[in-house]
C-alpha cells in the first residue's frame, strides 16, 4: 500500500511539476579535457548545484523521490558510459501523528530517501572512437530532475559543452574539480571479503539478509544503500550486528514484490571511520540456503586465528596481575625464595609442574565449554560462577587454603583428603606447583582483560579445536611468566635470601587468600539469599575441623586416632546441620529476573534493568542509552567499570544527555544475554555499549578496562558524547 501511495505522489508532483519552472537546482556540463584526440576517453560531468535547503535524489530515490536523469545527445563516434554516482545522503523523515504534527524523536524509515544537498557531480566517460574527425565537437544532454524543499519540483534542462579534437590532449579548467569527483565515487570492494547470506526463512513476503566485509575495529557509521530492483525491495532500517574484530556486519530486511527470493544483492557499502567517508560499490551472490555464509578466503581466516592467538596468550599474561589471582602470585614468589637455594635442574622442572597445573585447568574448562555447547546451550568465560554449588565448594576450599597458610594444620603429602588441598597450595614441591597452576586458573576466571575478550568471542564461536587451541594458549599466557624466570634463576637475585621471615610472609599471604574467601561468600548470597549465613557456620565448623586435625592429629602425641574421629564427626555434623538442613545448597533461589530493583547498580543515576526492548524503545524516543554488562562475580567489573559510572562527571553527563542507564545482570548466566555477548564477540563480562541518540548509528563498543583501578571515566565519557545528539 505503502508503494502505491508513493507512486500517487510522485505522478502528481510529475504533473503539477509541469506548470511550474524548477529554479531553485542549477545544471551544468563540464569536461576535464579541452582537447582530446581519436580514441581517447574523457570524462564528463553533470554538475547539480542546488539552492540551500533543497535536494535531488540519487538513481535510487527511495520513497516518493524522482532521480536525476541525463539523455546525451553527441556527434558521431561520441559513446557516453554509464552514469557513475558519488553517494547519497540517506534522509529518514520524523513519523507524523494522525494531527499532522512531527512526533520527535520517532524516525519513518518507510519514507527514507537517498538525496543530494548543495552541490553533486555525475560523472560519465565518453569514448572518443578513432573515426572522429579532427575540429570542435558540440556535446549535449538533458538533464531532468525532481527537487524538493518541503513540496517537490520537476526541473529539466538542457546543457552543453564543447570539444576540440586534435593530434594531442590538453586539461580544461575544470579537470582539478573533476579529478577531486572521481574520488568521491565508489571505490572497488576487492580485498573487503564482501559476502551476503540469507539469516533465516522468510517470513511472508520479507526476509532478513545478513552483509558482511572487512573493515576497522573503530567505525562512527556503516550502512548499505541498496540499487533499485523491480523484483525486490531493500528496505532502509539497517541494523548493526556484532562480528569478530575487523569485521563489520548489518542485517537488512528485504521485501519480496514479485518472482523468487533475489540470487544477488547490488548496491553501496558505507563506511565512515575517522570522520572519512568511504563507499565500495558490490554486487554479491546469495546462498539459496538461509544461513549458508560464503566461507572467507583462507588466508583471511588463517590470518584472524594468528591474531586471535596472539590476543589469547596477551590476555593470559595480563591475567597475572589481576586482583583475584595476586594471592597465588604471592605464594608463587615465595616458592622461587625457598627454591633459590635448590639445583637449577629442580627449579625448572617444577616451573614446568606448574604450567602443567595451569595447563591441565584450562584443558578442563575447555572441556566444559564443548560439553555445554554439545548440550545446545551458550557457552562463556567464568560461566561456573554461575553456579551455587561450585561457588559453596570454592569457598570452603579458598577458607582451607587461608587456614593452612595461618597454620592452623599441615599435611604431608601422606596426609588425608581433609588438609590436602589447603596444604597443596602452600607446598613447595612438585604437587604445590601442581596446584598453585590450578588455584590461579579458577581464580582467573572471573576476570576478564584486554585482548582476551576478542580472543575469547573469536574461539567461541570456531570448531572444538581452535577452542581448544586458544585455551591452551591462555594457559601458557598465565604460566609463562613463572617458566620463563625458573629456568632464568639469576634473575630472581633481587628477592631476598630464604629464612625465617617466609613464615611470617607466608600468614601473611593467608590474608589476602581469606579476603577471597570472604568474596566468594558474598556471592553464594546472590543464590542463597538470608540462608547464605548457614555457609558462614559451615565455615566455622570447617575451621574448628582444621585446627583439631593440626592441634591433636599432626601435632599431638597421644589419642591421634580419636583426634581424627572427632574431626571428621564436627566437618560431618557441619555439613550435614548447615549445609545440607539449612543453607540447602541443592537448592539455590529461584530468580525472576522481573522488576526494576538492581542491588549492585552504579550509585548515583536511576539505573533500569537491561532488556532489548528497553533499548529499542529508548532508541526510539531518540534519547541516549548506555548498557553496562556486569556481574556480581566480576572483579573488573566491580573494580573497573562501576566506580567510573559512579563518578560525578560521568553521571553528570548522563543527566546532561537524559541518557537511559540500564543494567544487563550477567551473574546467573541468563541466556539473552549470553546471545547479546556472543552478538558482539564477546563470551564474558565486562562490556559497556553505549548507543547513540540518532537511532540510524550503530552502538559504540567500549574497549575493556585493564584489571585494576585505572582511569575508566575518561573513555565513557568520550563515548557519550559522541553519543549525544
Amino acid at each position: 500500500m505503502k508503494q502505491l501511495i508513493a507512486g500517487f505522489i510522485a505522478g502528481w508532483f510529475c504533473l503539477t511539476g509541469l506548470h511550474v519552472r524548477a529554479a531553485n537546482t542549477h545544471p551544468a556540463l563540464l569536461l576535464d579535457a579541452a582537447t582530446a584526440r581519436p580514441g581517447d576517453t574523457v570524462f564528463a560531468a553533470v554538475r547539480l548545484r542546488m539552492d540551500p535547503g533543497w535536494h535531488t535524489y540519487w538513481k535510487n530515490p527511495g520513497g516518493p523521490g524522482i532521480a536525476t536523469k541525463v539523455d546525451w545527445t553527441l556527434p558521431a563516434g561520441v559513446i557516453a558510459g554509464e552514469l557513475q554516482w558519488p553517494p547519497p545522503e540517506k534522509l529518514v523523515p520524523e513519523k507524523t501523528g494522525a494531527d499532522g504534527k512531527v512526533i520527535p524523536g520517532q524516525l519513518d524509515y518507510e519514507w527514507t530517501t537517498y538525496v543530494y544537498h548543495d552541490e553533486v557531480i555525475l560523472l560519465a566517460p565518453l569514448k572518443f572512437e578513432s573515426g572522429v574527425k579532427p575540429g570542435t565537437l558540440e556535446l549535449k544532454a538533458s538533464v531532468s530532475w525532481q527537487e524538493c524543499k518541503g513540496a517537490c519540483l520537476l526541473g529539466k534542462q538542457d546543457v552543453t559543452a564543447t570539444i576540440q579534437i586534435g593530434g594531442e590532449s590538453k586539461p580544461s579548467p575544470e579537470t582539478e574539480l573533476i579529478a577531486a569527483a572521481k574520488k568521491k565515487l565508489p571505490n572497488s570492494a576487492v580485498g573487503l571479503n564482501a559476502r551476503a547470506w540469507w539469516e533465516k526463512p522468510a517470513s511472508g513476503d520479507t526476509r532478513p539478509i545478513l552483509l558482511e566485509w572487512s573493515g576497522p575495529a573503530q567505525v562512527d557509521q556503516v550502512d548499505f544503500f541498496p540499487e533499485a530492483s523491480e523484483q525486490f525491495e531493500v528496505q532502509s532500517q539497517t541494523e548493526t550486528i556484532p562480528a569478530a574484530p575487523g569485521t563489520i556486519r548489518l542485517r537488512k530486511q528485504i521485501k519480496k514484490l514479485e518472482g523468487d527470493w533475489p540470487k544477488t544483492i547490488s548496491g553501496e557499502l558505507i563506511l565512515k571511520a575517522a570522520g572519512k567517508l568511504q563507499s565500495f560499490a558490490v554486487k554479491l551472490p546469495i546462498p539459496d540456503l538461509p544461513g549458508a555464509k560464503p566461507s572467507a578466503p583462507a588466508a583471511a581466516a588463517v590470518q584472524s586465528l594468528w591474531r586471535m592467538l596472539l590476543y589469547a596468550f596477551i590476555g593470559g599474561l595480563i591475567l597475572n596481575i589481576m586482583p583475584c589471582v595476586l594471592p597465588v602470585i604471592a605464594l608463587k614468589i615465595l616458592a622461587f625464595v625457598s627454591q633459590s637455594k635448590e639445583a637449577p635442574g629442580r627449579v625448572r622442572k617444577l616451573g614446568l609442574v606448574y604450567a602443567a597445573g595451569v595447563l591441565v585447568s584450562f584443558l578442563a574448562l575447555a572441556a566444559l565449554v564443548l560439553g555445554v555447547k554439545a548440550a545446545g546451550h551458550q557457552a562463556g568465560w567464568g560461566m561456573q560462577f554461575s553456579n551455587p554449588q561450585f561457588i559453596v565448594i570454592l569457598t570452603a576450599l579458598v577458607t582451607l587454603v587461608a587456614l593452612n597458610l595461618f597454620g592452623l594444620f599441615e599435611v604431608t603429602l601422606s596426609g588425608r583428603v581433609m588438609g590436602a588441598a589447603g596444604d597443596l597450595a602452600s607446598q613447595h614441591g612438585a604437587s604445590g606447583a601442581f596446584f598453585n597452576g590450578v588455584l590461579a586458573t579458577i581464580l582467573a576466571t572471573p576476570c576478564t582483560a584486554p585482548f582476551l575478550g576478542a580472543a575469547l568471542g573469536f574461539a567461541f564461536a570456531q570448531s572444538a579445536a581452535v577452542i581448544v587451541l586458544m585455551f591452551l594458549t591462555i594457559g601458557l599466557g598465565l604460566a609463562a611468566p613463572y617458566v620463563v624466570l625458573s629456568w632464568h634463576p639469576a634473575w630472581l637475585k633481587f628477592l631476598p635470601q630464604p629464612g625465617a621471615w617466609m613464615e611470617k610472609f607466608k600468614i601473611a599471604m593467608g590474608f589476602p587468600m581469606l579476603a577471597t574467601a570472604v568474596w566468594l561468600f558474598s556471592l553464594a548470597a546472590t543464590f542463597y539469599g538470608d540462608r547464605t549465613w548457614w555457609l558462614g557456620v559451615f565455615l566455622v565448623f570447617l575451621g574448628a575441623a582444621a585446627w583439631m586435625f593440626g592441634e591433636f592429629f599432626q601435632r599431638g602425641r597421644r589419642r591421634r586416632g580419636l583426634a581424627l574421629a572427632l574431626t571428621v564427626v564436627v566437618l560431618m555434623i557441619g555439613y550435614a546441620w548447615a549445609v545440607e538442613a539449612n543453607l540447602r545448597w541443592r537448592s539455590p533461589n529461584v530468580s525472576s529476573g522481573a522488576g526494576e530493583s538492581i542491588p549492585h547498580a552504579p550509585e548515583g543515576y536511576a539505573w533500569r534493568r537491561w532488556s532489548p526492548e528497553a533499548v529499542t524503545q529508548a532508541r526510539a524516543e531518540g534519547r541516549p542509552v548506555i548498557v553496562d554488562f556486569t556481574a556480581r562475580w566480576c572483579q573488573t567489573c566491580n573494580i573497573s567499570v562501576k566506580p567510573a559510572l559512579e563518578t560525578k562527571p560521568v553521571i553528570a553527563k548522563l543527566q546532561q544527555l537524559k541518557a537511559v542507564a540500564l543494567l544487563a545482570d550477567y551473574t546467573r548466566f541468563p541466556p539473552a544475554i549470553s546471545e547479546v555477548l556472543t552478538n558482539f564477540n564477546r563470551n564474558g563480562v565486562p562490556l559497556v555499549l553505549v548507543y547513540p541518540a540518532d537511532a540510524s548509528k550503530p552502538p559504540l563498543v567500549l574497549p575493556e578496562p585493564l584489571p585494576f583501578p585505572v582511569p575508566y571515566t575518561p573513555v565513557l565519557l568520550e563515548a557519550l558524547n559522541q553519543a549525544g545528539p
